[in-house]
């Protein structure tokens, strides 16, 4: 009953200001005569009352003084009320030269004193409890913008929180125009435009939007001075604030993501996973339990990752087995106790400098690794193997990027032994163990500069639990032989990241410093060799063109490469196109 709400606001104040009208007016008379009123004036005293009650009441509803909730009135709201005074005391002087027969015996100069008290009482009534709040509350409530109106946005407004919702914007026309507890909703055009004359200091964006549609609402957030922007995550059973990221403005959201097929294709399978503690390795597992899978073999050298995903997902289903893909004879053992029917191969060193710096290490690890593990799956009669491979195989400049070519061309020419064996590419997932994002959002929290290799370097981004979905989605679509490629988007500038994490954490004072590419490094990375990829039945998924290695000549090579000297040179005779950056530009 005594739960504050809209109407109970509206009603108080609507009775209030009548008392207050009433009053005002009869001390107008009074002020006017003195204290002493010839009985005749107050003949038409009840006429004069209700007329400019009702159109002062009109125009503090047009200006919407009753949607204001009382803690919350400012000097704008103030202005509003004198403006309301103002146009109805105007519009009654007019009524009373056009109609003086209906309110005579009156004293015109009633109208003036009339109208400064009650804009004065009725003013002060409302900024009565905005004085007692800043004056006994620390709370600092923040003037506040809702992106979409949801009815999670009708709750915000409704729940006490540390937000004053201030205005409501949408982009759909049905939507436009119409009032949320007596808000009024506005166009998303409009956003600028209201965050800087309303003053509002954040926004709440309550709807999962497009990627572009996201950037353009940002840049007009940021362009008025905008830095707290929240995302409502929403479930069932309720929702919760996080700060916007720059990895929500770079995710990319496949319009044609095959839940069936990829349900289809793990449901009730066992699957084995190598690298399963990694960063890709670990989605791939969630995806997998996601989609009913019977069993998981979880293959991984480290323990601490091995433990950390059994930890996450806790799941009765899973063997953990602490392994390294270069043991063959151990793998041999695994493949054939569990006997999977799919294998998801994620293991690989993958830091470029590191792989620069270590580079027998990672020739063994890659190759020999993704080597040993296909024959594995080959002698096991494993029906489907999947390779994650990377953008870096593409006119590769660095020794990782050489290895997961040689990876890729081992997959596709063992193909058509029983075992269909596909590989997938794809650019940087944000957030991994090697992503620059992680690197720069612990500078910006120690207050360094961010550093930058190069102005004009570029890299492709896509969500990590997007590309594993996608990953499994061109698995199973995949018949053998295959090098998939994700759809990653436009290239994004890494100096414009580094920029965006800057202004999205509100410490200005930071800065982006060039420090020069590292070796191995290159500005652009690719996804294709050439032109002349095939389409799939979906738009997020292509296929490159094969590159045909005969396979006995290539395990030849691959067993040379690990023993000789020169590795270098062997990489540059098996991939040609290899094209090593040695030296820092």
């Amino acid at each position: 009953m005594f739960r504050a709400t809209d109407f109970k606001r509206t009603l108080f104040f609507l009775f209030s200001d009548i008392l207050i009208s009433y009053f005002t007016l009869f001390i107008a008379y009074n002020l006017r005569f003195n204290f002493h009123v010839t009985p005749k004036y107050y003949e038409t005293f009840f006429y004069v009352f209700l007329t400019i009650l009702v159109f002062k009441l009109f125009f503090m509803a047009y200006f919407h003084i009753y949607s204001v909730a009382w803690r919350f009135f400012s000097l704008k709201d103030a202005k509003k009320i004198f403006y309301a005074h103002l146009l109805g005391y105007t519009l009654f002087t007019i009524i009373y030269y056009v109609y003086p027969q209906l309110f005579n015996p009156f004293p015109r100069s009633v109208i003036i004193i009339d109208m400064f008290l009650s804009f004065i009482f009725i003013g002060s009534l409302r900024i009565l409890k905005r004085i007692i709040i800043e004056e006994n509350s620390d709370i600092n409530l923040k003037k506040t913008m809702i992106i979409s109106a949801t009815e999670y946005a009708q709750t915000l407004i409704k729940q006490k929180n540390d937000f004053y919702i201030d205005a409501i914007v949408d982009d759909s026309p049905s939507v436009i125009g119409t009032y949320i507890s007596n808000i009024k909703v506005s166009s998303f055009e409009e956003i600028e435009n209201i965050a800087i004359n309303q003053n509002i200091e954040s926004a709440i964006i309550t709807k999962d939007l497009d990627k572009n549609l996201l950037q353009e609402i940002y840049t007009k957030l940021h362009n008025a001075g905008i830095r707290d922007i929240f995302i409502a995550t929403l479930s069932q059973d309720n929702a919760r604030l996080k700060n916007l990221s720059v990895e929500d403005l770079l995710a990319r959201r496949p319009a044609d993501l095959d839940q069936a097929k990829i349900s289809s294709f793990i449901q009730d399978k066992t699957i084995l996973i190598t690298g399963a503690g990694g960063s890709i390795g670990s989605e791939i597992v969630r995806q997998c339990i996601k989609y009913q899978v019977h069993k998981l073999i979880l293959v991984d050298h480290s323990e601490f990752n091995l433990y950390e995903i059994d930890q996450e997902v806790n799941a009765s289903n899973i063997v953990l087995v602490m392994q390294s893909v270069t043991n063959r004879a151990d793998l041999e053992k695994t493949f054939k106790h569990y006997k999977p029917d799919i294998v998801i191969h994620a293991a690989a060193y993958k830091h470029v400098p590191l792989v620069e710096a270590n580079i027998a290490e990672a020739i063994t690890n890659n190759v020999l690794g993704t080597k040993n593990v296909i024959d594995c799956a080959i002698e096991s009669g494993v029906a489907k193997v999947v390779l994650i491979s990377t953008d870096k195989a593409v006119r590769p400049t660095n020794v990782m990027g050489t290895t997961k070519r040689i990876c890729e061309l081992y997959a596709q020419n063992s193909n058509g032994q029983g075992t269909d064996i596909v590989a997938v590419r794809f650019g940087n997932v944000l957030g991994s163990s090697g992503s620059v994002i992680p690197k720069f959002k612990k500078q910006i929290e120690e207050g360094r500069n961010i550093t930058v290799t190069h102005p004009d370097i570029t890299r492709y981004f896509m969500l990590i639990p997007e590309a594993c979905e996608l990953v499994l989605q061109a698995g199973a679509i995949g018949s053998g032989g295959e090098i998939f490629i994700l759809d990653m988007g436009a290239p994004v500038k890494i100096v414009d990241l580094a920029q965006k994490m800057i202004d999205l954490s509100g410490k200005s004072e930071i800065e982006i410093e060039f420090c020069g590419l590292r070796a191995g490094e290159k500005l652009y990375e690719e996804l294709l060799i050439d032109d002349s990829d095939c389409s799939t039945e979906y738009d997020s998924i292509t296929v490159a063109k094969p590159t045909p290695y005969e396979i006995k000549q290539l395990s030849e090579d691959i067993e040379e490469l690990l023993s000789c000297e020169d590795k270098l040179k062997k990489l540059k005779e098996i991939v040609p196109e290899f094209n090593h950056q040695l030296h820092e530009l």
